[in-house]
């Protein structure tokens, strides 16, 4: 069956296919859909017109191509108001906290807006049946019930910046609402922010000046440091950080980066050396924080981290509160560790007045201001603005962060592969070692269907999720994947291998990941010097069969330990051991072998997380040449 938009491959590698536009006259009756987190379709307001990627598995054998269908429906009755507060026709815009004029000109050319600031829950959702779409910043929270209480009439949220922490994305996706963000506007208002406390922390700026207010005159105890040749380590190396690199540089600061996913010639380009995690903690003699709230780098700085830490770093943090342990960090502050700190950020907004880092010396703190400046609050305007207009207008929004729809039929017979092709790509990107990052992924699917009845772009977003979205900000879906990918620099190349078993009824047989130019944690999990992993679906579930050269047949669930080891008697049962006095649950256990008493690979699923020193023991069974530990639903920044 053929999936909507076509990414077709045949023969060789393609680039991601563009979505066009709808076009005028082509209409037919509603598709049956059902959410899924990587597939488009989502409303246009102006007569509620329903968008939706589909086609069905006969008519595009046909035609040799998907096609956006598009339904029209009476408007909704909900949407009349007084003559003289709405223009009849138009959609109504809600916006619930205060946006720049040249936003809300531009919302007014093609929208009736409701400009009503500082609403209270209940009146949220007593006013939003009434809208079409709603914008809000950081201080609105967009929950359930907001969505329940539209009635289904809430098309679009714009989140005029670039955090979601307010908006109930899963609740969005269940009733079919599109939620865009503004993630460009305020990147130099941010970076220049960094910069600002970067050097108030060098020169005790903030210190000194409360001093004099209190009618003090010491010099001699603000004595600061320079920032000529010291170490910056930017923590993060998308918009903002790089930014705050070129001015660092400027400054005449040597600069190193951690960042998975930093294109290599980007950070040359501007003299940045790109390392990994802890040698960039080791390097530094400041530490500027620029990477996403995720599971993977909540509480990342800690007390484990800042042991690696020279003596008397000092830390700036203008992206998330969340990705310091502030109790750490007082310890570390009060050991002279950290000499100083200066923060924008905070776990909890506002933090207590009372609390220990708000009244530490030596840390320097403002109240989450790196976007607030005037020409940063009129790019947000705009740019959410013009998204929320292009999502009205029924264009599909690069700056998507939620999931919107798929027709259930193709979703139905590709849902196996989405799960495969996700979990394909957080396996082969936690293999990844080293600073350089993911930069070239091939992806070959081996199909015995024709070349214009397997759609790939589905499964192209769903590796390119698995492998950016557990390390990044960005939510990865049909409609912003391969924007997403391009931005970041990771290549994605898609190649078709003919199969002759003649199994048409299933759309793939196998579908193979492989990273090039990138270092392995895993050396066995290479093949010609990339990391190449092979997955298939077998009884509906994802397995991965081929690790490396090495055929393994593993169920990819919960997590996997994958062995390096000399073929004989009993190493099945010493692993198994190990695990099970630590009450670690084996779920299965495969081998693959060149040969017998030769060189193998053995994949252990496990339920539980084994401890460091149970790992450590598995890693010293002295016919264990090397192992790794993957877990699918947790990735390390």
């Amino acid at each position: 069956m053929a999936a909507a938009v076509k990414g077709a491959v045949a023969g060789g590698a393609v680039t991601a296919a563009v979505v066009a536009a709808p076009q005028r006259g082509d209409l037919a009756g509603p598709p049956r859909a059902c959410p899924v987190s990587s597939v488009a379709s989502f409303q246009s307001l102006s007569g509620s017109c329903v968008l939706s990627i589909s086609s069905s598995a006969r008519s595009s054998k046909k035609s040799g191509r998907g096609r956006i269908v598009c339904s029209v429906a009476a408007p909704s009755s909900t949407n009349t108001r007084s003559p003289s507060t709405e223009v009849v026709g138009k959609p109504t815009v809600l916006v619930a906290e205060k946006l720049g004029e040249a936003g809300l000109e531009l919302l007014k050319k093609i929208a009736n807006v409701d400009c009503s600031y500082n609403l209270s829950q209940e009146e949220l959702c007593a006013k939003i049946s009434l809208c079409d779409a709603l914008i809000v910043r950081s201080g609105t929270k967009v929950t359930r019930e907001v969505f329940e209480a539209s009635n289904g009439r809430l098309k679009v949220v714009g989140r005029a910046g670039v955090g979601i922490d307010n908006v109930d994305l899963q609740a969005a996706t269940e009733v079919g609402c599109l939620v865009v963000n503004a993630p460009t506007a305020n990147t130099i208002a941010a970076a220049e922010h960094g910069i600002a406390l970067l050097t108030a922390l060098a020169r005790n700026v903030a210190q000194a000046n409360a001093s004099m207010k209190a009618g003090e005159w010491k010099r001699s105890k603000y004595v600061g440091v320079s920032l000529v040749d010291k170490t910056l380590a930017v923590m993060g190396f998308g918009k903002v950080g790089s930014e705050v690199a070129r001015r660092a540089r400027g400054l005449g600061m040597h600069v190193v980066a951690h960042d998975p996913y930093a294109p290599a010639d980007r950070a040359r380009a501007i003299g940045v050396e790109l390392v990994s995690f802890d040698e960039a903690l080791q390097r530094a003699d400041f530490i500027s924080l620029h990477m996403p709230l995720t599971p993977s780098t909540d509480k990342i700085f800690n007390d484990e981290s800042f042991g690696k830490c020279k003596k008397g770093v000092r830390i700036v943090n203008v992206a998330r509160g969340g990705v310091i342990d502030e109790d750490a960090l007082i310890r570390a502050l009060d050991s002279g560790i950290v000499a100083q700190a200066a923060l924008d950020v905070f776990t909890v907004e506002p933090p207590e007045k009372d609390s220990k880092l708000v009244q530490h010396e030596q840390v320097v703190l403002t109240p989450h201001l790196g976007a607030s400046t005037v020409e940063a609050q009129e790019g947000v305007a705009v740019e959410i603005a013009e998204a929320v207009v292009g999502a009205l207008q029924g264009e599909l929004a690069a700056t998507a962060v939620n999931a919107p729809m798929v027709p259930s039929e193709v979703l139905v017979e590709l849902a196996p592969y989405v799960g495969l092709a996700d979990r394909l790509g957080r396996l082969a990107v936690q293999l990844v070692s080293g600073g350089a990052g993911v930069k070239d992924v091939k992806v070959t699917y081996t199909s015995a269907r024709a070349d214009d009845d397997l759609d790939t772009r589905l499964l192209r977003a769903m590796i390119t999720k698995g492998l950016i979205e557990p390390v990044s900000s960005a939510i990865i879906n049909l409609v912003n994947a391969d924007f997403i990918a391009k931005q970041r620099g990771v290549r994605i190349s898609e190649e078709r291998r003919p199969s002759d078993s003649g199994a048409v009824e299933l759309p793939l047989e196998t579908i193979e990941v492989r990273i090039s130019h990138v270092d392995s944690k895993f050396k066995t999990a290479t093949s010609g010097g990339d990391i190449v992993l092979v997955g298939s679906v077998k009884g509906g579930v994802p397995h991965l069969v081929q690790v490396g050269d090495f055929s393994v047949d593993v169920s990819l669930e919960g997590s996997i330990i994958l062995c390096k080891q000399v073929d004989q008697p009993g190493m099945i049962g010493k692993v198994g051991n190990l695990l099970g006095e630590q009450n670690v649950n084996i779920s299965f256990m495969s081998v693959g072998r060149d040969a017998p008493r030769k060189l193998a690979v053995m994949a252990i699923g496990v339920d539980d997380v084994p401890t460091k020193e149970t790992l450590a023991k598995i890693g010293g069974i002295s016919a264990i040449e090397e192992f790794v530990f993957l877990k699918l639903d947790f990735m390390q920044f």
